[in-house]
């Protein structure tokens, strides 16, 4: 059922999250990357998926996409943080950040490892990343009375760097440069291994005093990781329910693959610490979503051959 790949990934990403927090000292020398780790993964991503790809997406699934977006984007967050304050108030704030901020550049990456639609992924990686300045800090207000102080500008500008930089850079590569650019191709694999080892590094040790001096808060934290992990996964099939398979996937991922570590960086600026701690672990049900995804497209893939 599982490829040796995945066994490898996660592996990768689980031992660099244990190494982050126990050699802080070491580890701390990639706090500066995760940033350009990021873009580094979106630029793989543009690399593999045709601009034409993406265009015919955008023609052909134009108000399905818009559909989805507003139920991304504002409904399910609204209603993740209205469940949270009924089983668990404590971090409906968390569950908040998580479900309304944008799907995460690394999407694209696990979406090609299980055969999902990645152009539709990739598609809104790049409209959620634009809508999220504007809707999550309203969604903080509205349900919470609290207030994100950050300028649209600034939001703007680190999209742009993450998001825009990377498409510019891949289009490039792919006309001016074909060699480097089936070189990069042929090394993706490995080289989003070591992108993911680096970020792990560098956020996780940023945090290991905290993480290491609060053990309880850290299974309180996995634990509501995994209750969001489930809804996004339930949640994701239902938005999709008799699409072909490759939708239903990429539903499930653009939903339960978010940018985590942009909610990290802000929510340890704004909020309390138990906000930054679920945004880090989540990096555990993020990667984990692999395996029942993995589980669901052989199953439907077994339904058609009988």
């Amino acid at each position: 059922m599982f490829r040796p790949k995945d066994l490898v990934l996660l592996g990768v990403i689980f031992s660099s999250l244990f190494v982050g927090i126990m050699a802080p000292g070491f580890s701390s020398w990639f706090q500066p990357f995760p940033i350009y780790c990021m873009m580094s993964l979106l630029l793989l991503s543009f690399l593999s998926i045709r601009v034409s790809a993406i265009w015919d997406i955008l023609r052909s699934q134009a108000l399905v996409i818009c559909l989805f977006l507003v139920l991304r984007m504002i409904v399910l967050p609204i209603g993740v943080a209205l469940l949270f304050r009924l089983i668990w108030p404590a971090y409906s704030l968390s569950a908040l950040l998580l479900t309304g901020i944008s799907t995460g550049v690394v999407a694209p990456f696990l979406s090609n490892l299980v055969q999902a639609n990645s152009p539709l992924v990739l598609v809104v990686v790049v409209l959620s990343s634009l809508l999220v300045p504007f809707t999550l800090p309203a969604l903080v207000d509205l349900l919470f009375g609290q207030t994100m102080n950050i300028t649209l500008a600034s939001m703007i500008r680190l999209l742009l760097l993450v998001v825009f930089v990377p498409f510019a850079l891949a289009e490039s590569l792919r006309r001016f440069s074909r060699g480097f650019y089936l070189a990069l191709l042929q090394r993706q694999y490995g080289i989003s291994l070591v992108l993911f080892a680096i970020t792990n590094l560098g956020i996780f040790s940023a945090y290991s005093d905290y993480f290491r001096q609060q053990p309880m808060l850290i299974l309180d934290a996995v634990g509501v990781t995994f209750v969001l992990g489930a809804i996004y996964l339930v949640a994701g099939l239902l938005l999709s329910w008799g699409r072909p398979v490759e939708d239903q996937l990429a539903s499930v991922i653009c939903l339960g693959l978010m940018n985590n570590v942009l909610v990290l960086v802000f929510s340890s600026q704004f909020f309390t610490p138990k906000e930054p701690m679920v945004a880090a672990f989540y990096i555990i049900p993020f990667f984990g979503l692999l395996l029942p995804l993995r589980a669901y497209r052989k199953y439907k893939d077994a339904g058609k051959q009988e």
